[in-house]
């Protein structure tokens, strides 16, 4: 993999191995763990349509191929699909991990490698497993996404500060492209020239980018996928218990 594409072919990758598609004219990247035996499992939004650049597993959707493809919890998100499906028609990319700084700040898009180390594979494809009979509770686009899912199965990493930006490298970018010629405007008056204020631009980006990265982050720990679904149900159940006090009180 170089520093323009992570593409791969598909006897290239292994179980355990982050993979990746784009949708929507690359618009944004879906993300998932490939678990071997042709199979993904990774992280959706559940429904029919869509009203934002979001995966949605469609429950209408029948794979003519794997009988087992689109197996999923009730309420869950975490869908295990064959390789055909994940892709639509796609191409196919592998994530990577443990890239050094200026590897990192090369790569011009958000969401194609980080700076921490991937766990062992069988911890990875353990963690995937777990999740997908478990859930990982609701879909965000910013907060909880498809890659959030992904870093995680590959790290074990989570964000303490829940209201900030998650792990998601397509999450940082989005905010980090808005922010970078936010802060580089005032240095217009000193920057003239186009050349050197996409320069500036350019280079807040980047490091906006790095900053957030899960691998440098000091708001992440290390927690067992076993406490994390535990978590993520009490999480649940005391926003459905605010919901429904909120509603009796009106």
């Amino acid at each position: 993999m170089g520093l323009l594409t992570n593409r791969v072919e598909r006897h290239e990758i292994k179980p355990g191995d982050h993979i990746y598609t784009y949708r929507a004219v690359f618009a944004y990247s879906h993300h998932g763990i490939f678990v071997g035996g042709s199979k993904v499992v990774h992280f959706t939004r559940v429904g029919s349509t869509s009203s934002s650049n979001s995966e949605v597993y469609d429950e209408t959707e029948e794979c003519p191929t794997f009988p087992d493809c689109g197996f999923r919890q009730p309420n869950s998100g975490v869908v295990l699909s064959c390789l055909d499906c994940f892709l639509r028609n796609g191409s196919l990319y592998c994530f990577e991990y443990g890239v050094s700084p200026s590897v990192f700040m090369a790569k011009v898009r958000g969401g194609t490698c980080t700076t921490a180390a991937s766990d062992p594979t069988d911890t990875v494809i353990h963690r995937a497993m777990y999740l997908l009979q478990n859930g990982f509770g609701n879909y965000d686009v910013f907060q909880n996404n498809c890659e959030d899912f992904t870093l995680y199965c590959k790290t074990g990493l989570l964000t303490v500060d829940r209201l900030g930006v998650g792990r998601s490298g397509q999450a940082s970018s989005i905010i980090g492209a808005p922010l970078a010629a936010l802060l580089s405007s005032p240095l217009k008056l000193l920057l003239p020239s186009p050349v050197g204020m996409a320069t500036v631009t350019a280079g807040m980006y980047c490091m906006s980018r790095y900053a957030t990265d899960i691998g440098v982050r000091t708001d992440v720990i290390k927690v067992a996928v076993e406490d994390l679904a535990g978590s993520i149900l009490w999480e649940n159940t005391e926003e459905e218990v605010a919901a429904e006090n909120a509603i009796s009180e009106r």
